[in-house]
């Protein structure tokens, strides 16, 4: 045999190695990779869904935090990952805002497969248990005095939390001390323990501790108001109309991925965006899962490209310089 019908053959048992082992998929644990830091709201949501599809593919799947610079070193250790449906992202917004943020990203999103969108996070502007003012109406006339005082903690640029925060001052004409960390964890630890005195994050990040009363809440960035805290009123009906905030997140893997292997971690996805319980602890945490309508590749790839494009537009306006 001549050593090029060799390669042919060659070639040909990798071909068909590699289509059997995608038929077979999964034959071992996955790793969810979560580009933020554990204990955060993306490792909450991550390890209830980790938890939901790993039962349909009957394999453990893993979360692995990655966190750091808004997201993007997570997301980019996905997107140079090998492509046979074993690592997978888990991501929000902020891989909508990343490009008008950074001028110069780790990754390109071309080099991400999507598998469909996982549920929407609205989110809380919440403050220390002790500053005084105890409603948005009383935070603002507290804050037109305190405005150079006042520190308001984000988890990084790129974070659902920077960008809400940003936003948030935006719309009330003031700027704060921006305090940035390496997660919403550790941002969220030094809020309770009054380091920081200002933050806007996930309700699946904050409604335990507002339920506790470890800190207070001023409103929720959503249309309308929560089931999870039917007590809380919308900044938008306190008066800040038109603003909405939602961390809605969606779940990829590294481009080139077999087909097999996305149809198996679709399938698990829309199991267990439709399983009650899943709903149910969503629900608990202000978070709704997606419908079987979004939880699709296609539909996650078009949403993705609306949310580059309106997100951009929005965060020049408001004056945010790439970074």
């Amino acid at each position: 045999m001549t050593s090029g019908r060799m390669s042919v053959v060659a070639l040909l048992a990798l071909f068909f190695a590699s289509g059997a082992a995608a038929q077979d998929f999964p034959n071992r644990h996955l790793t969810m990779v979560v580009p933020f830091a554990a204990g955060g709201p993306t490792d909450v949501l991550a390890r209830h869904l980790a938890q939901a599809m790993g039962t349909t593919l009957k394999q453990q799947i893993a979360v692995e935090n990655v966190n750091g610079a808004g997201g993007t070193i997570g997301t980019a250790r996905v997107a140079k990952a090998q492509p046979d449906g074993y690592t997978v992202l888990l991501m929000h917004i902020g891989i909508a805002t990343a490009p008008a943020l950074y001028r110069k990203l780790p990754y390109d999103a071309n080099d991400l497969e999507p598998i469909g969108r996982v549920a929407d996070v609205p989110m809380t502007m919440v403050a220390k248990k002790t500053l005084p003012p105890n409603s948005l109406k009383e935070f603002l006339t507290y804050a037109r005095a305190n405005k150079d005082k006042l520190n308001y903690a984000n988890a990084g640029v790129g974070s659902s939390s920077h960008l809400c925060g940003l936003l948030f001052m935006n719309k009330i004409g003031m700027d704060f001390n921006s305090v940035p960390y390496k997660g919403n964890a550790p941002a969220m630890t030094d809020l309770i323990g009054g380091q920081v005195d200002l933050m806007c994050d996930q309700t699946t990040n904050t409604t335990e501790q507002i339920r506790s009363g470890t800190i207070k809440v001023y409103g929720v960035t959503s249309n309308s108001r929560l089931s999870s805290m039917p007590d809380v009123p919308t900044l938008n009906e306190q008066g800040l109309k038109g603003f909405e905030v939602v961390a809605w997140y969606g779940l990829w893997a590294p481009k080139g991925t077999p087909k097999a292997a996305l149809d198996s971690l679709n399938h698990a996805l829309q199991t267990a965006v439709g399983d009650a319980a899943f709903g149910t602890r969503m629900a608990d945490l202000g978070a709704v899962p997606a419908t079987a309508a979004q939880a699709t590749p296609d539909s996650l790839r078009t949403f993705l490209k609306s949310e580059i494009s309106s997100w951009g537009t929005v965060i020049k306006q408001a004056g945010i310089s790439p970074e």
